[in-house]
């Protein structure tokens, strides 16, 4: 009997192989942060997490040719890994493991592949409190559901969530997805404003959805019928000086990702990663509650 492996619905890989995986990470991504050396782990990443990495590597490069002094290796332990069934490609799965930075937060990495022969890449890594995580739905065989991106019953279709997000910040409107209160929503969209209005300096914000190729969104069934989601966003700050002022000096990570002179303005590009609790959409008033952000400046430009 010929199995057809983009047809049949199989479980994305196996426990074991999913372990070896997140130790191979690891590896490749202490070595790469020690010497902050791009190369050494780009087999490894993807997607958002490749863009925030990469760009973190290069900055750190050309502030420290001789590598990371500061270097501590991370140390993942307790790893618990949620490995759906679904056809085709690309196959993925969640690790979630106790690690020795981010204060007591359990660490969600999402791996992917696109064939059999590939490597396993993360795409997506968000920090969570460990109270915050959800339980998934499983079969009988501990196997769990993967969303589809045009999923019906929830919230918002975990292919719009995306988008939805980027509405929210840019301060929603009518029809705009209901979000909660929280640090990445209400809180952040404050700061947004009060850092808009300082004298002397007008800052803009422009926010994108990513939804293409290595960006796609990732969602589990939850065991209340909800999703647990991963996505990605962009976003643009552009810090404009008044007439015969200048822009603040950043930092020195900044300017090392800086093209251009920094002279009036400041644009500088950000990749966020989120993942969120996406409820079922029961006739309630469900709202999307994001559980963990990390955002990473890719480029800059001055003028």
């Amino acid at each position: 009997m010929v199995v057809h492996g983009e047809r049949e619905v199989l479980p994305a890989t196996t426990r074991a192989e999913a372990a070896t995986a997140l130790q191979e990470f690891t590896a490749a991504y202490n070595k790469a942060d020690e010497a902050y050396d791009r190369s050494l782990d780009a087999e490894y990443t993807t997607g958002a997490l490749a863009d925030i990495d990469s760009a973190r590597l290069t900055a750190g490069k050309a502030n420290s040719p001789d590598g990371n002094a500061r270097h501590t290796p991370l140390k993942l332990t307790d790893a618990k890994f949620t490995i759906p069934k679904k056809a085709g490609w690309p196959r993925w799965f969640l690790a979630d493991a106790a690690g020795n930075k981010g204060g007591g937060s359990r660490w969600l990495l999402v791996f992917t592949r696109s064939g059999l022969e590939d490597t396993w890449e993360a795409a997506y890594l968000t920090l969570v409190s460990p109270d915050a995580l959800p339980e998934f739905a499983v079969d009988e065989d501990g196997w769990a559901e993967a969303v589809p991106a045009d999923a019906t019953g929830l919230a918002v279709p975990p292919g719009e969530l995306s988008a939805a997000y980027a509405t929210y910040l840019k301060g929603g409107g009518k029809g705009a997805a209901a979000f909660a209160e929280g640090p990445h929503t209400s809180a952040w969209r404050a700061l947004r404003t009060k850092k808009s209005t300082r004298p002397g300096l007008a800052t803009q914000y422009i926010d994108e959805p990513m939804t293409n190729g290595d960006y796609a969104p990732l969602a589990l069934r939850t065991e209340d019928g909800g999703a647990l989601v991963f996505f990605t966003t962009r976003h643009f700050e552009k810090q404009t000086a008044a007439a015969g002022t200048s822009v603040p000096a950043p930092n020195k990570d900044v300017l090392a990702l800086t093209t251009g002179e920094i002279r009036q303005t400041l644009t500088m590009e950000f990749v966020s990663n989120e993942v969120a609790l996406n409820p079922g959409d029961d006739g309630g008033d469900g709202e999307v509650e994001i559980l963990g952000r990390i955002q990473g400046l890719t480029a800059a430009k001055g003028e």
